[in-house]
């Protein structure tokens, strides 16, 4: 076989990706393999989707299980920088697309493909993450982006499309909403959430619980943190995974997580979503907890102009890039003091660290307390003081000059 004509298809089982598949042969005249990457979607999303695959044309179809990788080696180093893309987004889209294309383009050098096409759109922000990361890769393989070419652009035209190929497809014209999920969040776009007036609806929350549905009695959650990264929930060592998984599940249940946003893609669109990731928000907040007991003030400002910028980088896909690198090894610098356990309270929405310690905090009651004490000289504040303000008071007395 010419491996110049075998390409290796991102494939999701989705209405675009379905179409893409006979679009490719019908247009490239190659051989279609679909790379799926289980990185914690739904099981009805993978749910026959080999089947589903070769049905719509493909020649081969393989599955990788990757979610304990996404979760140890993606997900937890980025919280470590306390990342936030526009102050509220925890990056679940963003943070999957890597992982995706690496073992894309691992996967297709393994069958000697030298073609990689993903079903991104030319409106989003994923067509640059996944070509920014096959460009940092594997810079001699082709890419065919669909989206930019055919003139198949809207959902009825993909169904009529797969219709007259005599594929089937669980897609519908009532299905409005498209959704993203992994083992971190679940996202949902599109639909009546595109006019920003419009609240969502039931259909636009898929893991959490109403506010007002959640238990009358809050829940309270110890987590254990080794250098940045949660180990235990509850006294129970678990994997990354796991515990992502577990205050998922425990999350979801007091409806914590949710935002609903208008974000700005990399583009320059403006983009509505609405967003889940009840255990990210329980571990982000823990993690900033044993933060502020053990950095000083200098190193919590540095962290935060580190989760500044490493938010865009994410965001943009700079995943493989120097910079990303650089912003990592300083926040794991960081992080070799940020050990501890909290105490969290979930209640309708809400998480509020209640109990927090660490062997690293530079918390000290002794020098804290309003009672009296016998370690802090008050008088020795003023020259503090006075040498603090010089330059004000320098200031200040040239404007009466």
């Amino acid at each position: 076989m010419n491996n110049f004509k075998k390409v290796v298809l991102a494939y999701s089982g989705g209405l675009d990706t379905s179409a893409i598949i006979p679009w490719l042969k019908e247009n490239y005249h190659v051989d279609v393999v679909a790379f799926v990457a289980d990185i914690g979607q739904s099981k009805e999303d993978l749910k026959g989707i080999e089947k589903k695959a070769l049905q719509s044309g493909a020649i081969d179809c393989c599955v990788f299980d990757l979610k304990e990788e996404f979760i140890k080696e993606y997900v937890y180093p980025v919280l470590k920088t306390g990342a936030l893309y526009e102050g509220n987004y925890l990056l679940g889209t963003a943070m999957a697309r890597p992982i995706i294309a690496k073992k894309q383009v691992e996967f297709a050098s393994s069958i000697q493909a030298k073609i990689l096409c993903h079903g991104a759109t030319g409106k989003g922000n994923d067509q640059v993450r996944f070509e920014i990361a096959y460009a940092a890769l594997a810079p001699h393989m082709k890419v065919i982006a669909p989206w930019r070419e055919w003139n198949l652009h809207s959902r009825e035209s993909l169904l009529e499309y797969l219709r007259k190929k005599n594929i089937s497809t669980s897609a519908t014209l009532e299905k409005i909403y498209s959704k993203d999920e992994n083992a971190w969040h679940i996202s949902t776009e599109g639909g009546l959430l595109e006019d920003p007036w419009n609240k969502p609806n039931k259909d636009c929350w898929n893991w959490t619980v109403e506010p007002e549905d959640a238990p009358e009695q809050p829940e309270y959650v110890l987590l254990t943190v080794k250098k940045g990264s949660v180990i235990c929930v509850n006294n129970e060592f678990l994997t990354p995974l796991k515990c992502v998984e577990k205050l998922n599940k425990i999350g979801s249940k007091h409806a914590i997580g949710r935002i609903d946003i208008v974000e700005n893609r990399l583009i320059g669109i403006k983009s509505r979503g609405c967003y889940e990731t009840p255990g990210g928000t329980i571990i982000s907040v823990a993690l900033r907890a044993i933060e502020q007991l053990v950095f000083d003030r200098e190193s919590f400002n540095w962290r935060e102009k580190i989760g500044l910028e490493m938010s865009s980088v994410i965001y943009d896909g700079r995943w493989f890039t120097p910079i990303r690198e650089s912003l990592q090894a300083a926040a794991d610098a960081l992080s070799s003091e940020v050990n501890g356990e909290v105490v969290l309270k979930l209640y309708k929405g809400s998480v509020i660290p209640v109990q927090k310690k660490s062997s690293n905090s530079l918390y000290s009651e002794e020098y804290a307390t309003f009672g009296e004490d016998e370690v802090y000289k008050h008088s020795d504040a003023e020259g503090f003081i006075r040498l603090f303000s010089l330059s004000s008071r320098i200031r200040a007395q040239n404007k009466l000059k």
